[in-house]
């Protein structure tokens, strides 16, 4: 792939020399990844997108460094940006460590130590390459039903991809919210948590990566670990030594993990109506 001229300009600039070689990375659905070797040795990630929004990777970065949190889960640094790319440290993933779930569960409790006062985040982002609202907002229901829940319903409805009667239930739902989610700190989310963006550095230490960060409730970043998978018994023991959670935690998942259902129908289709309207009966 053609590196950008402002990715090579400032490898040069910080004495890193040329690029020697690079190689794409799978695993990304809406960029392309690739890894960077120069001519000093040194290792980068490159992340490109010629048709993204031209403030995405802006947020992405703000993202990256709201989510640089002492104690918490590794984050790339991130080192250079433009509308179309983003230059990362690499993090060179390795076969994780023989107490990876351990410590990635005490360090994602640490993350969500971190709290506002307001929910929302210093900017809208994108959550895959759907606009993510993230104004701030005294009250976590009222963001939670506004902002996540009937944003991801109305778009699906404008889409053809729900009735109105289904986006109108989707309201309906969210608007009950006070009776089935217990009171939450607005805590720091990594946002789009799934496993795909749970990896690991060189070391095999815990690492997260691509996040859609805003402040908000800790248990739909944890409901999101388990949409696609599940991390298993060690992660959740060491979570709730270091930040226990209220009675029900786990049965409220479901609920959380309808706005990533309602994001993925209207990122990849009607593969993801079923799933969508099984989890409004299970509200119903």
């Amino acid at each position: 792939m053609m590196i950008p001229q402002q990715v090579s300009d400032w490898l040069t600039q910080q004495d890193y020399g040329r690029v020697d070689s690079s190689r794409g990375v799978g695993g990304g659905c809406i960029n392309n990844g690739v890894r960077l070797l120069t001519s000093s040795g040194e290792q980068f990630f490159l992340k490109t997108n010629p048709s993204c929004p031209p403030d995405m990777f802006a947020c992405e970065v703000a993202g990256l460094e709201a989510l640089q949190v002492p104690g918490g889960p590794r984050v790339p640094k991130p080192l250079l940006h433009g509308p179309d790319f983003l230059l990362m440290e690499d993090l060179a993933p390795s076969r994780p460590g023989v107490d990876y779930w351990e410590r990635f569960g005490r360090q994602m409790a640490t993350l969500h130590q971190k709290t506002h006062t307001m929910f929302g985040f210093e900017s809208d982002n994108y959550i895959g390459s759907t606009p993510q609202p993230n104004p701030w907002t005294q009250d976590g229901y009222q963001f939670y039903q506004e902002h996540r829940f009937v944003f991801q319903a109305d778009l699906a409805v404008r889409r053809g991809l729900l009735s109105r009667t289904e986006g109108q239930a989707v309201r309906a739902l969210s608007s009950r919210l006070p009776d089935l989610v217990p009171q939450q700190p607005a805590s720091i989310l990594h946002g789009d948590l799934w496993s795909g963006n749970a990896t690991s550095d060189a070391l095999g230490e815990p690492a997260i990566i691509d996040p859609a960060a805003y402040y908000g409730w800790a248990e739909a970043d944890l409901a999101m670990m388990v949409l696609f998978g599940s991390p298993g018994e060690r992660f959740w023991q060491a979570y709730l030594e270091v930040r226990p959670l209220e009675a029900g935690w786990r049965e409220r998942f479901s609920l959380y993990n309808l706005y990533h259902l309602l994001n993925h129908l209207n990122l990849f289709g009607r593969s993801y109506h079923a799933q969508v309207m099984h989890t409004l009966r299970l509200y119903a």
